[in-house]
């Protein structure tokens, strides 16, 4: 059968509009990483608000405070930068900042004695017992649009993709590891 020139028109034709088409993009609001990320930023927000304009806390000072204050024992700055996901200098600038406010002490490793670890100081312990019952009235506030099964099921959902990440899911967990 012999192609006409329409023929090889048309297929022209359709080979050129392939290739104007527009290629598929990343709709980042559809895009789970870029939600959850937006998500998280907006919520450490939100509950900033509780420590700083009350108390003059920055969040990496916060998340300083919160991993000692659920923890059992002394730990290492690199411990706090490890469980909270942030940069060791943001911690470390941190930790200095709360050293001189009181809030927290250096400790010694009884099992390395060239390593110091943290924990709270009474005045730090004091911030922090009265910071979580407000930070988790500022939790439910956030959560308040979802049913009580629904708060279950993120819950369960969160933490099917944190163990698909391979992350530490509970305090009990991380204070048996010893580190994060």
């Amino acid at each position: 059968m012999a192609r006409t020139s329409s023929d090889i028109a048309l297929k022209a034709r359709e080979a050129d509009g392939a290739s104007v088409r527009p290629k598929a993009r990343l709709d980042l609001f559809k895009f789970v990483p870029f939600r959850l990320n937006r998500l998280a930023a907006e919520v450490s927000s939100a509950l900033a608000v509780e420590y700083q304009e009350r108390h003059g806390l920055d969040i990496p000072a916060w998340r300083v405070i919160a991993t000692l204050g659920f923890r059992n024992d002394a730990c290492s700055a690199q411990y706090i930068a490890q469980c909270t996901r942030t940069h060791k200098s943001t911690i470390s600038r941190a930790v200095t900042a709360l050293l001189n406010e009181d809030l927290i002490e250096r400790v010694e490793n009884e099992a390395d004695r060239r390593e110091f670890r943290l924990q709270l100081t009474k005045k730090g312990r004091a911030l922090y017992e009265e910071l979580f019952p407000q930070l988790l009235r500022r939790e439910d506030e956030i959560l308040a649009c979802l049913s009580a099964q629904e708060r279950k099921q993120l819950s369960v959902l969160l933490g099917k993709i944190e163990a698909n990440l391979d992350l530490i899911q509970t305090s009990e967990e991380a204070d048996a590891k010893e580190a994060y």
